[in-house]
């Protein structure tokens, strides 16, 4: 699916998809081969496992809540950075991050990667996936190394 000039509704996905991927609602809005770019709703305390895009750069802008994502889970303690409304994250290629809302509050943001390249298509195939096994070798398919959780990763 490629999707041409128009508007995505404010509580339309593209072609009315939504997928739960780990435990997050995330709304496609745009997809092109130079862009992929989502709506979330994470809950709160839930998380994105540490990971890391080989092949493609990554954003988050928040637009309610506040979420926390940490960088360099293998070279140590991580560095824990606090994101709130407004807040634009910057997740460059190769490095290692971590998503967690450990706010209390359910926080929403848009997301962004580029290129598009495999993403649209795991998160469809990883849509109500609740095996983190199966989370992490699909992603692999599909260009996201997962890494070993924090032990605190709550």
């Amino acid at each position: 699916m490629k999707d041409g000039a128009g508007v995505t509704g404010a509580s339309d996905g593209l072609d009315g998809i939504a997928w739960n991927v780990v435990g997050h609602t995330y709304t496609p809005k745009l997809l092109s081969n130079n862009a992929f770019i989502w709506h979330a709703v994470i809950p709160a305390e839930t998380f994105v496992p540490p990971h890391i895009h080989p092949t493609q750069d990554e954003w988050i802008t928040v637009l309610t809540g506040e979420l926390e994502v940490e960088f360099g889970h293998t070279k140590g303690a991580p560095s824990v950075h606090k994101a709130g409304p407004g807040d634009v994250v910057r997740m460059p290629m190769g490095e290692e991050h971590g998503i967690f809302n450990r706010s209390g509050a359910e926080a929403t943001c848009v997301f962004g990667v580029a290129p598009s390249r495999k993403l649209f298509d795991l998160f469809g195939a990883l849509d109500g996936v609740t095996d983190p096994e199966e989370l992490v070798r699909l992603s692999a398919m599909h260009e996201v190394d997962f890494l070993p959780p924090p032990p605190d990763a709550q």
